[in-house]
């Protein structure tokens, strides 16, 4: 799902999407090309679902996570930590401001509260082939850019064209099986797809955000640039300061802001987002009152930091807000193009120097939960032995995939987390590698085949990191492996990471609850070789594959569910990656003048578009009480 890779490129904490329909409504028969063959379409229809119905009706006026009277005011100011050259965060090149998604508008929107459900932004309503082989979309007449020109279907189609071609490698996996797109007119457009039964292609067509042809004739979009883009969304920018601060103001006779789907959202009249280099700088302009929000991501801070006056008398508030978003996997990552990672022995024994327990007493206080799936935190991550559907998919792929997947329940190696209990794991690490022909060098005292040394880097771009690394990389020492450490800014880090220039990364794959095309870019073998892509192990698995495409054509959520355990038992059992750690909750720490509405949403912290100034708080803290 799109959400993902726009959480990644423009810096702002989101989720993602999935299908099905709204309104079983009108069945009608309409002439395809061939005018002899006739087929059944769904809708007209409001919103649809991956699996079954949506929970909103026809005639919702809002969602049930957002106060649809709340007052529009205030500013919010947020911290970044790094930099930004560019303000267009759908191409390869540079690093996009954040904020960036609130200057556009997609077909269909995501609701917060479902696991992937869609309704009418700037679609008004859909219709699609029973099998899911076409979408048509119906645009709002109504729809406009800033400047006040009208969006039309033209902009849909010159967006679609433009991103699959010029576009962050990303579109060209996610849009891979659209074959056409035709505009029928002004307001309507059709997509064909290549695949009948994809029940995700719908949906993430909905998520496309819809670009100005007439802004960007004459201007190079593969390219970055400073200059403020024209959108059509609920923000624009005002001010631009490269590499330290993005203001953006809300637009006041927004066109769109009645519509159901954004009624009682995107409340704040400025957002300003202030860039930092270095964390412990910004945590203090936090607790000085320089910016307004922190989702607060390292546990010791969380625990210790917040020992100051502003918390103490309540002008800060500190919330653990629970959610039910699947946290996919957060892991030290194996670059599988490397010749040192190539064997699944040696990425097996290199993951028991890497003591969780120890580390989570030491700098976590113990809050974090061991990760061992690629799915956590949802019905979609496997656990015990497979059995039933998922053993059936499985038995397809028997000696093509790790025996352990059938005889052993996946768990990262374990210790007391006493500090001495690991070294039973590095026993264990060594005997992997002396099996594997993996010899210690005694002169180097590092391990060595068929001359090369068992050696590598860990590039990182939080020096936050460093306090995990560093124990694991003197564990590995123990072991006769040499790891090194380097930490580097945002922009040599995304650059290297695009053009895989790592040996080993700390990398999140975020996932949704109906997992489909973004899987391609996560491991495909195909994205393995194209840079920008989401597949850093450099996976080229044909059983991942195969899984791949079942997963996409699965007719039905508990095929989903079971294909999607199948998927994560190979991905596990090959050792791509070493398994860190999730939480359930939100870390929210935040200035006391804040309204927000009694339901939070499920899968989202609601934050940035569903809370609001709260007028009397803020006059209690502007006179110096939180209270």
């Amino acid at each position: 799902m799109i959400r993902l890779f726009l959480a990644v490129v423009t810096g702002l904490f989101l989720t993602l999407p999935q299908t099905v329909l709204a309104e079983m409504s009108a069945e009608k028969m309409m002439p395809q090309e061939d005018p002899v063959a006739v087929e059944k379409i769904i809708g007209p229809a409001h919103g649809m679902a991956m699996h079954g119905a949506p929970k909103y009706q026809a005639d919702f006026t809002h969602f049930d996570y957002v106060n649809p009277d709340a007052p529009k005011g205030g500013t919010f100011r947020y911290a970044v930590i790094g930099t930004f050259d560019s303000l267009n965060p759908y191409i390869l090149r540079g690093v996009p401001a954040a904020g960036l998604r609130m200057l556009y508008q997609t077909l269909l929107e995501e609701s917060r509260d479902e696991p992937f459900t869609e309704y009418g932004n700037l679609a008004e309503s859909f219709e699609m082939a029973e099998d899911r082989s076409w979408v048509r979309f119906h645009l709002r007449k109504e729809a406009r850019w800033h400047d006040g020109k009208p969006l039309t279907a033209e902009d849909v189609k010159w967006s679609f064209e433009t991103l699959m071609e010029k576009g962050h490698p990303f579109f060209r996996a996610y849009y891979a099986n659209v074959s056409k797109v035709e505009i029928e007119d002004p307001h309507s457009i059709l997509f064909r797809f290549n695949v009948a039964g994809n029940r995700e292609l719908p949906l993430i067509i909905g998520q496309l955000a819809v670009l100005p042809k007439h802004y960007w004739e004459g201007k190079e979009f593969d390219s970055t640039t400073l200059e403020p883009p024209l959108g059509s969304g609920s923000y624009k920018i005002t001010e631009v300061k490269p590499g330290q601060s993005i203001t953006y103001e809300r637009v006041k006779d927004w066109w769109a802001k009645e519509i159901p789907v954004n009624k009682g959202r995107y409340n704040f009249d400025k957002f300003v987002f202030t860039y930092y280099r270095d964390q412990s700088v910004a945590h203090q302009a936090f607790l000085s009152g320089e910016y307004d929000f922190v989702m607060e991501n390292i546990a010791r801070t969380w625990e210790t930091g917040y020992d100051a006056p502003p918390v103490k008398d309540g002008r800060i508030v500190k919330r653990e807000q629970a959610h039910e978003l699947p946290q996919g996997m957060q892991a030290f990552v194996f670059n599988t193009r490397r010749p040192v990672f190539a064997e699944r022995a040696v990425r097996e024994a290199i993951s028991y120097a890497f003591d969780f327990e120890w580390s989570n007493k030491q700098f976590a206080h113990g809050s974090y939960k061991r990760t061992n799936s690629f799915f956590s935190n949802s019905e979609l991550a496997s656990s015990g032995l497979p059995e039933g559907k998922v053993l059936d998919i499985l038995q397809e792929f028997r000696g093509k995939i790790p025996e352990e997947v059938f005889t052993k329940e996946y768990k990262p190696p374990v210790t007391d987390g006493s500090g001495t209990g690991v070294r039973k794991n590095l026993r264990i690490a060594a005997g992997v590698l002396e099996k594997a022909g993996w010899v210690l060098n005694k002169e180097t005292g590092i391990r060595e085949k068929n001359g090369t040394a068992l050696q590598f880097e860990i590039l990182l771009i939080s020096p936050a990191f460093e306090r995990w690394a560093a124990p694991f990389i003197k564990n590995l020492e123990r072991i006769g492996v040499k790891a090194g450490l380097r930490i580097v800014d945002t922009s040599q880090y995304q650059e290297r990471l695009d053009g895989f220039d790592f040996d080993m990364v700390v990398a999140t794959f975020g996932q949704s609850l109906s997992p489909g095309n973004e899987q391609r870019d996560f491991w495909h073998s195909e994205k393995a070789d194209i840079q920008g892509s989401r597949n850093v192990m450099g996976i080229k698995n044909p059983v991942v594959d195969a899984l791949i495409d079942q997963i996409i054509h699965a007719p039905d959520r508990e095929t989903l569910v079971a294909t999607t355990h199948a998927l994560d038992r190979v991905l596990l059992w090959n050792h791509y990656v070493i398994p860190q750690w999730h939480l359930g909750y939100f870390r929210l720490a935040y200035w006391n003048k804040f309204g927000f509405p009694k339901q939070s949403p499920k899968y989202d912290s609601g934050v940035q578009d569903t809370w609001w100034v709260d007028a009397d708080k803020a006059a209690k803290l502007k006179n110096g009480t939180g209270q």
